[in-house]
C-alpha cells in the first residue's frame, strides 16, 4: 500500500476536515508566509529591544498577568479545548469573551486556529507525513520555519468547519486578529505607560507565540510516555517542565489519546490551570457537560504504555484496552 494509500486507509476523523479519503498529508510545498512573518518577527525585535530599556517589576506583573489570562481562558480553554474539541458545553457570552481572549494571544483568528490544529492533528495521526508537520528540522531551524512558513499540501483535504464559519463574530476576529492588540495596548498606555504597553504587548504575543511552538516541538518530537495512539506517525509525549506555563497543555500525550477531555493532566502530579479554570466555571454554572476519560465512549486504537495508563479511564476503556497494556 502506498503512503497516501495508508493514510487514507488510517484516516482519523477531524471535526473541521472533509474529503480525507483523497487527501495526503505528505507532499506539499513550504512557503514563506508574509503577514505572520512580519508580524512574528516585528513583535520579537521589538520585545528584544524595547523589554530591557522598559523594564519595571509593574510591567513584569503586568506581563505574567495578560499572559496568564489570555493563555489560560483564551488559548488553552477557549480556542483548545471549548472550541476545537468541544469538551464542555458553555452560554454564548461566555464563547464570545473566550474567543476574544483566544485572539488576543495573538496567533490567529478562530477560524484559522481551527484549521491550523485540526489539519497538524490529522496528519500526525497518519503512516506518514510531511516533515513540516512533524516538526522534522532540528530545534532552532524548525522554530524559525514555524514562525516564518506555511506548507501547502498538494492534496489538502477540504476544510469545512460548519456554523463557526458563518458566525459574524468569529469572522470578524480572524480578520481583524491583529488589530485586537489596539485595544490593549491602549489601555495599557493609559495605565502605565511605555513600560506597560511593551509588555503587555510586545513581550507577551513573542512570548506567547514562541511558547506554543515550544510545546508544539517538544511535545511532538519525544517518546510516548502513559498511551500510544495506532498508526500514528507522532507519538506524543508529556513535557512536565512546560506544564505551568502552557496551561496544562504539556500533557500532550494524554490529549493525544483523549483528544475530547477537557482535563490533559490525568494523574498525581500533573498540574492542568486549563482544566482548573473549566472546573470553575462549572462550579459557577458556566460551563456543563465537561467530558473527562471517564465518561467518554471507549476509543478503539489505543495501547496502554504503563501500569496507572487505566486509572485515569472509564472502566469499559480499561476493559476494552487492558489486554494491550505493554508494561
Amino acid at each position: 500500500m502506498s503512503v497516501a494509500g495508508g493514510a487514507a486507509a488510517g484516516a482519523f476523523k477531524v471535526n473541521s476536515l472533509t474529503g480525507l479519503e483523497q487527501a495526503s498529508p505528505v507532499a506539499g510545498r513550504v512557503r514563506w508566509d508574509p503577514p505572520r512573518s512580519l508580524w512574528n518577527g516585528g513583535m520579537l525585535a521589538a520585545a528584544l529591544v524595547l523589554a530591557p530599556l522598559t523594564f519595571s517589576w509593574g510591567a513584569f506583573l503586568i506581563f505574567l498577568a495578560t499572559a496568564g489570562v489570555t493563555l489560560c481562558a483564551g488559548h488553552s480553554v477557549g480556542f483548545h479545548r471549548r472550541l476545537i474539541h468541544r469538551s464542555f458545553e458553555a452560554p454564548k457570552w461566555v464563547d464570545r469573551v473566550l474567543m476574544w481572549l483566544g485572539t488576543a494571544v495573538g496567533i490567529g483568528g478562530p477560524i484559522w486556529t481551527i484549521r491550523l490544529h485540526d489539519s497538524r492533528d490529522w496528519a500526525q495521526r497518519q503512516p506518514d507525513c510531511h516533515w513540516f508537520l512533524r516538526h522534522g528540522k532540528p530545534w532552532l531551524i524548525d522554530g524559525f520555519y514555524y514562525l516564518h512558513f506555511r506548507l501547502e499540501l498538494a492534496r489538502p483535504p477540504a476544510f469545512a468547519p460548519g456554523p463557526v464559519a458563518d458566525d459574524p463574530f468569529y469572522r470578524f476576529l480572524d480578520r481583524t486578529w491583529m488589530q485586537q492588540q489596539l485595544p490593549i495596548a491602549a489601555l495599557l498606555w493609559l495605565g502605565g505607560g511605555l513600560p506597560w504597553l511593551v509588555w503587555g504587548v510586545f513581550v507577551r504575543v513573542s512570548a506567547c507565540t514562541t511558547m506554543h511552538w515550544c510545546i508544539s516541538y517538544f511535545a511532538h518530537t519525544g517518546a510516548p510516555d502513559d498511551w500510544s495512539v495506532d498508526g500514528a506517525v507522532i507519538q506524543a509525549s508529556n513535557v512536565a517542565l512546560l506544564a505551568i506555563p502552557t496551561m496544562g497543555e504539556s500533557w500532550h500525550g494524554n490529549h493525544h489519546a483523549f483528544p475530547s477531555s477537557a482535563r490533559h493532566g490525568l494523574y498525581p502530579g500533573q498540574i492542568d490551570l486549563g482544566y482548573r479554570f473549566v472546573q470553575l466555571l462549572e462550579r459557577l454554572g458556566l460551563a456543563w457537560d465537561v467530558k473527562l476519560p471517564t465518561n467518554l465512549p471507549p476509543r478503539r486504537g489505543l495501547t496502554p504504555l504503563t501500569s496507572r495508563a487505566l486509572s485515569a479511564v472509564s472502566p469499559e476503556q480499561a476493559e476494552l484496552t487492558a489486554a494491550r497494556t505493554v508494561a
